[in-house]
């Protein structure tokens, strides 16, 4: 029978493993992504311009730090560093100076390619299936969604 004190056993947190299955994936990342000169955030970045270049679509600057979940303060020297090294290009908007788009660069868009086997390999020997890792990954996404749309925690 579950105790009072179970509740608060770190194992028994979803937090925890949620934080811990984060570090282990992107310590598994790490590696492979420095084989392309690239690390975790900036990763996630190109793969959100990927797919608008691939869509034919254009992205705002705000618009990635809302999709990446990531503020100004830690987005806008990610982009610095990768305009720096020409694999991003960042561009003001004529009508509205405020609005800042951000596309690849042909670099950028070389980089992908090289990009393309990194999810396989990441996999790779862990015994995790496909059907497994979508049906995680649909899991996390509910949680997600969840956790952004339900509000703060209850008080008592």
């Amino acid at each position: 029978m579950a105790t009072e004190d179970d509740v608060l056993a770190l194992d028994n947190q979803l937090c925890f493993a949620l934080y811990a299955a984060n570090r282990a994936v992107t310590a598994r990342y790490r590696p492979l992504l420095k084989e392309i000169g690239l690390t975790y955030p900036q990763y996630l970045v190109m793969l959100v311009l990927w797919q608008a270049d691939q869509d034919g679509k254009t992205v705002r600057v705000s618009d990635l730090g809302k999709r990446l979940r990531l503020d100004s303060g830690t987005l806008t020297p990610l982009l610095k560093r990768l305009a720096d090294r020409d694999l991003v290009t960042r561009q003001r908007d004529t009508a509205d100076e405020r609005v800042v788009t951000i596309s690849s660069t042909e670099k950028g868009n070389a980089l992908r390619r090289q990009a393309r086997e990194i999810p396989g390999r990441l996999l790779c020997g862990t015994g995790i299936s496909e059907q497994r890792r979508v049906a995680l990954r649909d899991e996390l996404r509910s949680v997600l969604s969840l956790l952004e749309t339900r509000g703060e925690p209850s008080g008592r």
